[in-house]
């Protein structure tokens, strides 16, 4: 028995958001089922488009996340020399 394996169905239905710009990930919700969710995922692409994000992936999952908004930092390129 994991005492570390947590049962995902006690998670609410969350609407995940990866942009790459701006590089972040939101979460919408909480929702009671994954069929809300869906339907109200289209609505949350649409006002971040409209925000200018782009290159957008928007997923429904049971999950709790830990703050809504993630900020990613600028991956950093690194020039070699040779």
């Amino acid at each position: 028995m994991n005492l570390f394996k947590s049962n995902q169905s006690e998670f609410a239905w969350w609407v995940e958001i990866n942009t790459a710009v701006p590089r972040c990930t939101y979460y919408f919700g909480p929702f009671d089922t994954e069929k809300e969710a869906q339907l109200s995922r289209t609505g949350y692409v649409e006002d971040l488009y409209e925000e200018e994000a782009r290159d957008i992936i928007a997923l429904v999952k049971q999950c709790q996340p830990d703050v809504l908004t993630v900020f990613q930092e600028k991956a950093e390129v690194q020039i070699s020399s040779f």
